[in-house]
């Protein structure tokens, strides 16, 4: 079984996952070769909370330019946990 803390990388943050919190959903960015299960097991791990349920998906490079030179942003996956009712993480605890 691979480490939690290589298959989870960071949270996301952002307006919509501010959103999502009142739902007991939660954001992050994962490894790109992780699976459902292992992010659902990483999760339980580190912050010891009961995942009901992970959608996931990939977000694909935008194309950026800098004067000349064109490319494109990182290509990244991303991952969204939902919670058992009655755990959150205090992490994104709002003051």
């Amino acid at each position: 079984m691979k480490d939690p803390r290589e298959v989870i990388i960071r949270p996301v943050i952002s307006e919509h996952s501010y959103d999502r919190m009142a739902d007991n959903v939660y954001t992050f960015e994962v490894a790109k070769n992780s699976n459902k299960v292992e992010i659902a097991k990483a999760i339980e791990a580190i912050f010891d909370v009961k995942v009901v349920k992970v959608n996931t998906l990939n977000v694909k490079p935008k194309p950026k330019r800098v004067r000349t030179s064109v490319g494109k942003t990182r290509t990244w996956k991303k991952a969204m946990v939902t919670l058992a009712e009655g755990d959150s993480i205090e992490l994104f605890a709002a003051n």
